[in-house]
Parts: C-alpha cells; structure tokens; sequence
C-alpha cells in the first residue's frame, strides 16, 4: 500500500519507517565552584538603611572614625562614607556573634572604593574577623585602582576551636605601626558597599571551559563521566558512564577531594545521532536507598543491551556493585522508565566458576550474538601477595559466562579469561565473524611485567572464533589504546567500549581532561568521556588509537526545524542541567525531561553544524523559565563573539514556563549556532528546556514513502524508499528501529533507498510515517 503527500514544508524531509513481515503501510500528514545561594548573614550590607547596624571598629582604643551615609553607591542608592580615621584598622564594623559558628566556612564579599587624589595609584584593602582580644583574620582582600570601585572576596573557616562570642567584621587598609606620618597612604577616606557574609555552599557547576569550540573531546564539559559503554538504537549511540559528578565536592579553592568512587549509585547518560551535539538525559537512579536496585549500594562501569523477550523489547542496563558483585536493571526504552526484575545481584561469588577467592566481581560487559545468545564478561584484580611473575601476568580474575534468554540470569559455569597483565574493564564486540575482547591491563602486582605483553594501564585486546573463547594467552593481538596519560598528562585508571554506527567503528575511552581545565593541571581521579575512530587491518587486527582533544567528525548536520532539547550541546560553559517533572518533548513521555540550569550572565551553549536549508530560518523559539527580570538569549552563528543575529527577551513572568520566539532574517546554510546569555551578575536568570526554528515557506516537497520487508536465512530485512516528486532536492532521513540513513539532497525525481537488516526471524506490521 503507498500513499502520497505533498506539504509547504521545509527543504529537509524526514522519513521515518516501521514495517512488518506483513507490511500495512500508510503516509500521515546546556572556573571552580561558585558560592550557591546563601542567607547573607550581614544586616543592612548595603546601606539602604543608613548606617543600621554598622559602627566605627572600636578594637583598640586608638581606632576611631566617622561613618556617614553617601549617595555614591555600587549598588542601590547607598553607601557608607569613612573619614577621619585614626587608624588603618578604623573602619565600618558589624558585629556577627551568634550568626557564625566555629568550624564552619564562609564567603565574604565587599565593594570599596578611595578617590583622595593625593593618595598612591592603587590600595589595598581588608576585610577582617576579629574574634576578641588580639585575634585577628583578613578574610579577603582587594588591591583596587584610585576612583573605581573594587570587589573585596574570600573564603574563610573558623577554626573549630575558635571562640565566636565576640566575633566582628570589619574593612580596613594594611597596618602600619604610624599611620598618621602619611595620612594619604594610609589614612585615606573610603566607602563601602554591598557587604556580604554568607555561610559557603559549594556549587558543582563547572565555571571553567572545558572544551574549546572545534573539539569533539571530552564530549561533554558541563559534567563528568567515566567508563564509557556505548549502546547504538535506532540509529543513535547511547553512552552510559559511572557519575563521577557524585564525587566532585570542590571546596573553597575550587579544588575537589579524590574522587574515592564510594558514592556514586547512579549512571549518568548521554547520547548523540552526529556524535558532536550531545544530549544529556541525566542520571539514572540504580542503587541505594532511592535506586531501582535497593539491594545494591554501588553502580560502577555500566553496560547495555537490548533484546525481544516475550514479544518485547526490553533494555539491561548491568553495572558493578563495587568490586563484590555486579547487578542488571530493565528498561523500556534507552532512558527508562527502569525497573528491577531479578531483585539480587546477578554475578555474587556463589555463580557458578565467578570466583577463586582474590578476584573481584565487577566491570560487566555484556554481548549478544547473531543467534540471539547472550554472553557476560566481568572481574578483575586478582594480586594474591605473591608479587610473583604469573600472578602479575596472570592472575586469571576475568570471566564470561553465557547469559539466559531473560538476559537477567546466566547459564552454566563461567569461563576464565586468561588475558595477559588483565586487570579490569572487560568488553567483548564481534566484528566479520571474530570475536574480540578487550580489557584494561594492570600496574603491577609487584612481580616482573612480561615484555611481550601490554605495556600497564594499557587497554589491550584478545582475538577468538567463539565468545566464550578459550580465550588464552595465545590469542592475545597487542594494544588498541595507550594509558590516557600518554596523550593528555593526566592518568589514571582505563576503560573503553566499542561500537558501529553508520558503517565505521568507534572506541570510547575516559580521561581526566575536564579536571585538568578546571584546576590547570591537577587532577583528582574526575573523567570525562572521550571518542576515537576505530580501524583495522586486513587480518582483521585493530590499528592502535591515539587520544587527543579532537576527536571525531560530526556524521551530520543538526536538522534545527522540530523541537531541539536544550540540554543538547555541542560546547558551552558555565551551566549545568537539571532533571524536572514531566517527560521530553523531543524524545517523548517516557524520557526523563532535563533543562539548562544555573545559567548566570555569560554563560552560553551551541549546536553544532545546523542546517538551515537554502530557504533558511525565519524564527527562533525557546522555552523557558523567567528566574530574574531583565534576561536575555542572544543568538549568535559561528562564534561565541559573533554579531548577534536575534535576542530573545525574557520577559515571561518569573517562574512560569514559556514559549518565547524572535525573528531571524533568513538564516541559510550551514551553521553551528551560539546561544549567549545575558543579565544582571550575580543573578540565576533562567532556564531553558527547549529551541526550535521556524523555516521560511518554501515549494512543496511531494515526497513518496513505502516500506516492504524479507527474509534472507535467520534474518528480516526492512527496506524504506522514499521518492521525490516534488520540485526542490530534499535531504531524507529514513528511520527505522534497526538503523538511520541520511541521504543528501535527493533530487526531484530521485528516490532515497535503504535495507536494514532486523536480525529477527520475524517482525510485527507497522506504519511509515513522513515528518
């Protein structure tokens, strides 16, 4: 059955298909931490109400000052004016006892200026705790230039011993035993505004660029992510990663503790169709008291599958309960909803052949084969003390074992992998009827490393006919992927995944590239998730994969007309995302809904390589959540600094959402689109949940779609024609559950032509649908 459809659309046309063995086919018509919100525990630190609450230090007897309200003001209408001071120390004073505590630590922030002509170019200026007696603390400090207000800031901690019955704040200038031999260097007049105490409360958003406009790598920079497993689904490469994020607890120099892994009970998500703009969907809840699986504390090292289980397909998410065990959740879809159905751990030590005692139990990797057989590798470690050769080069503590057609219990005893210098992260693909397993080799259990094997903290691989091997020594290849310390200065442990989209293979690797932007060099065991082609030789060997920042090639250009999540980003900084109610627009009810969060002025996210067509854009739309008043969206094509093509106010009321749109003047091409932001400082200004364009009218497109299926041995095969009569070329996107083919500018009279091969031996009728 074809039927036909002609519509005043866009130039680009997606087609998407879904056939049956009995087709019926029909054609419908988003630096370190920053302070978080806090209560400023300073009264009247802005002097709207004279000079409530403020007093001259009176510390010593010498100090003394006059305080008097000025109408030249940083912020509001104004300020505090210091004049005949006695001292250096004689400044405005608030007394905070009873509002801090010992032990806790605070940030302070103030705005001071001097304007006495005869004074030295520049000053500098304290903000001062002083706690009783002789105990002094600058808390911060400013050096600011004669005339202009500067930002006094600091964060401090009261010592937890510290008596805080006396404790007062105060601005001052540096002591000096005789201030009054040079009243113009150290005794001048100043004013104060805007003084702020408020208790510390670290933020995790990433302040810093983590990833420069034209990078693929990291590919993403607003959060961390490690031990990669890549997922392909419906022609859309899903990763899911250990949330490293649980553990980043940047203090007040903006510097994290060691990521120690104990908290993390979550899987953080991501996915790409171009492998440049990534969409965040968040984090899934597995273990804890919150989790899917309860009875886990942990969710490590993560890996996915899907497979049809009683006429349904169902999505298993495994992941490593710490090194004791390793658990699997099921999903409806690549996103959830998520629910446990096995309710225990899947791999324990009492699976049959899982453990000799000394091996841990961790870092599943789950495979199925063309005949629809599941398999599971998992384990590592192993050093039993010995420091003995063949326990360091092998120590035996890796495994696979074939999984039940449920996919959430194995069959029979589990197999050992005897991979040389094996450590952890085992992964198993298939490619041209081999079978590879790869796994990241160890650092030394004390004995000598066998020169012929891999190098430490390498990700090395295996060759075999069959998944469950043997796999043996004799079947070891060599390396695909150095330590990520080799490329990037930073090392640590390794972790990869291996996947095929659009016919080329790609490698997932982690690195602590993010960390290091963050603190300018340091790191504290926070990844971030990374990409590489993948390549081979004739003999079906793997030709090794060197790190760097740039990444792959964006596959595709971003179709801009349909509605686009925010969280979706190619490079931005400074925002973070938030999960709130309801499902995604884009990816449908089931989906979590995630929106760009913590969005300050100048912050901005992007899209890359957006087609806009040869008719172009008219419109922008984004829909948003007014936080403060006076916000604006900038949209900007090619660079962060680029002229500003639509601004969009938002101008909704505060804390409602709203659709908001603004002109474009035909925007044509190919683009990759900056969103800057911009508002009051210091102001949380927005969020955003999604964009879309509005494409100018154009000819009809008569586009003609059908879908038939067949079966060739085990397997069915879908092919999706769509014909162009129209009168334009047409991009089509053809979609189907087994795979996506994009074909470019299908001219009139020209067809788009796809087979995609189901793996199944039968398939369920289903529909064509054209967008």
């Amino acid at each position: 059955m074809l039927k036909r459809v002609r519509k005043t659309t866009r130039r680009r046309v997606a087609a998407i298909a879904v056939a049956g063995a009995m087709l019926a086919a029909a054609v419908a018509a988003t630096t370190g931490p920053v302070q978080a919100a806090a209560p400023n525990i300073i009264v009247n630190g802005g002097f709207e109400d004279g000079l409530t609450s403020w007093f001259v230090n009176n510390g010593n007897a010498t100090d003394g000052a006059t305080l008097s309200p000025t109408t030249d003001a940083y912020g509001g209408s104004n300020a505090v004016l210091v004049t005949n001071r006695k001292t250096t120390g004689s400044g405005p004073m608030q007394d905070l006892s009873g509002k801090v505590q010992a032990g806790k630590t605070y940030a302070i922030t103030a705005r001071v200026k001097y304007e006495n002509p005869n004074s030295p170019a520049t000053k500098q200026f304290f903000a001062t705790m002083h706690y009783g007696g002789g105990t002094y603390t600058n808390v911060g400090t400013v050096t600011v230039a004669r005339g202009q207000w500067g930002l006094i800031q600091g964060t401090f901690t009261i010592p937890a011993g510290q008596s805080v019955s006396t404790a007062r704040l105060f601005i001052e200038t540096p002591w000096t035993s005789d201030p009054a031999s040079a009243p113009d260097t150290h005794l001048m007049d100043f004013k104060v505004d805007d003084v702020s105490v408020a208790e510390f409360v670290p933020s995790t958003t990433i302040e810093a660029l983590g990833k420069n406009p034209g990078e693929g790598n990291p590919l993403i920079s607003h959060k961390f992510g490690a031990d990669g497993n890549a997922f392909v689904h419906d022609g859309r490469v899903y990763i899911y990663m250990t949330n490293d994020t649980q553990e980043y607890k940047p203090g007040p120099t903006g510097v994290s503790s060691t990521n120690t892994y104990a908290s993390i009970n979550t899987i953080t998500v991501i996915s790409s169709d171009d492998l440049m703009n990534w969409v965040d969907h968040g984090e899934i809840p597995v273990a804890g008291s919150s989790g899917v699986a309860r009875y886990a504390s942990n969710s490590w090292a993560p890996a996915m599958e899907s497979k049809i289980v009683d006429g349904k397909e169902k999505f298993f998410l495994y992941f490593a309960n710490n090194g004791g065990g390793s658990g699997v959740i099921v999903g409806d879809s690549p996103v959830g909803p998520w629910h446990d159905e096995r309710g225990s751990l899947l791999i324990t030590g009492s699976t049959p052949g899982a453990s000799n005692g000394k091996n841990w139990l961790f870092d599943p990797g789950v495979f199925i084969d063309d005949d629809g057989q599941g398999y599971l590798v998992f384990g590592g470690g192993g050093d039993d003390g010995t420091r003995s050769a063949e326990n360091t080069n092998h120590p035996k503590s890796t495994r696979v074992i074939k999984l039940g057609d449920d996919m959430i219990s194995t069959e029979g005893s589990a197999e050992v992998i005897d991979a040389p210098l094996v450590f952890e992260a085992g992964h198993l693909f298939k490619r041209d009827g081999k079978y590879y397993y790869s796994y990241s080799s160890n650092f030394g259990f004390g004995g000598p490393i066998d020169p012929n094997g891999p190098p430490t903290g390498a990700i090395a691989y295996l060759m075999a006919d069959s998944p469950m091997g043997p796999w043996t020594p004799e079947t070891y290849k060599g390396i695909i992927f150095k330590n990520p310390g080799t490329y990037f200065g930073a090392g640590g442990n390794n972790h990869q995944s291996v996947f095929q989209l659009d016919g080329q293979y790609y490698f997932t690797y982690h690195a602590q590239t993010l960390n290091s932007r963050i603190t300018g060099g340091a790191t504290q065991g926070f990844r971030s998730p990374h990409l590489a082609k993948l390549d081979f030789n004739a003999d079906g060997t793997i030709k090794e994969v060197k790190g760097d920042y740039k990444g792959v090639e964006q596959i595709r250009n971003l179709d801009p007309y349909r509605v686009i999540e925010a969280e979706t980003i190619a490079w931005q900084q400074g925002i973070a995302t938030e999960k709130i109610d309801g499902g995604s627009e884009e990816f449908g009810a089931q989906a979590p809904n995630l929106v760009v969060h913590d969005i300050d002025n100048g912050d901005w996210t992007s899209l890359a390589k957006v087609d806009f067509g040869t008719e172009g854009a008219t419109g922008v739309t984004a829909k948003v959540r007014p936080l403060a008043t006076g916000g604006k969206i900038q949209v900007r094509l090619d660079g962060r600094t680029s002229p500003v093509v639509a601004t969009i106010p938002v101008d909704a009321p505060l804390g409602e959402w709203t659709k908001l749109t603004a002109q474009l003047d035909g925007v044509t091409g190919v683009h990759d689109v900056y969103f800057t932001y911009v508002g009051a400082d210091g102001a949380d200004l927005f969020e955003v949940d999604s964009w879309s364009f509005e494409a100018a009218s154009s000819q009809g497109v008569d586009l003609a779609v059908s879908a038939s299926s067949r079966c060739i041995g085990a397997s069915t095969y879908v092919a999706v024609t769509a014909v162009n009569n129209g009168e334009v070329p047409a991009t089509v996107e053809l979609t189907t559950p087994y795979g996506s083919k994009t074909v470019a500018d299908v001219a009139p009279g020209k067809q788009a032509y796809q087979s995609f091969n189901t793996r199944a031996g039968q398939i369920d009728a289903g529909t064509v649908t054209v967008k």
